[in-house]
């Protein structure tokens, strides 16, 4: 199947996307509008984007049925300029799937999941407690192509849970965090949990060696 994308409608494009760049982690936004009210919503078109200075990008697309209605995030983010990404392992997935819902802006899904918060180190923006990690970023930019806002983050501080850090790093004991990935759509999960695979990257004289063997 080959398709020319200036001839496919937007749905097309979605379910072919979502299904060839997978898995995807997930980002887990907790935001805070101007008047203090918070909000929590996952995003699965997220990643680092670099180490120095420490870049991570989160894309928002608009208000289902609208093309220049942000969503409750996006405009959180662009009012405060600050927001938390919270790590969805096994244990929250069902939490992180009820702040899915598309919830009237008044609606805190925080307290809808039953979900308890603790204070955040440099944002005003709190963490979700039970996360095993926890990232605090301050808004770079927030840039408007089409549909979307593409969010570029400022890492400031990070949280992890003491029992998926090894010290000597420190470096995270992704085996034991057992992160959840998003896959294609309906509703389309990954588990990580048993499923790590080790191969070592090759220097260039590595791969000159094996060829000559």
């Amino acid at each position: 199947m080959q398709i020319d994308l200036a001839s496919a409608t937007t749905e097309q494009i979605y379910n072919l996307l979502i299904g060839i760049v997978a898995p995807r982690p997930i980002a887990w936004v907790t935001s805070m509008n101007i008047a203090g009210q918070l909000n929590a919503a996952p995003f699965s078109a997220f990643n680092y984007m670099g180490i120095d200075l420490p870049i991570v990008a989160i894309g928002i697309s608009n208000r289902p049925g609208s093309k220049m209605i942000a969503k409750d995030t996006a405009q959180n983010i662009r009012h405060t300029r600050e927001f938390v990404i919270n790590v969805v392992d096994e244990a929250g997935a069902e939490d992180m799937n009820i702040c899915a819902i598309d919830f009237p802006a008044e609606m805190n899904e925080l307290k809808i999941a039953h979900l308890k918060i603790t204070p955040s180190l440099l944002v005003k923006v709190p963490r979700i407690a039970s996360a095993p990690a926890s990232l605090e970023c301050r808004e770079i930019s927030t840039i408007e192509i089409g549909n979307n806002r593409i969010v570029l983050g400022q890492v400031v501080a990070i949280h992890v849970k003491d029992e998926f850090v090894d010290q000597a790093g420190p470096y995270i004991l992704a085996e034991k965090l057992h992160a959840v990935g998003r896959m294609n759509g309906l509703g389309a999960y990954v588990k990580t949990k048993d499923t790590f695979f080790r191969m070592p990257r090759m220097t260039y004289e590595d791969w000159k060696l094996q060829q000559e063997n």
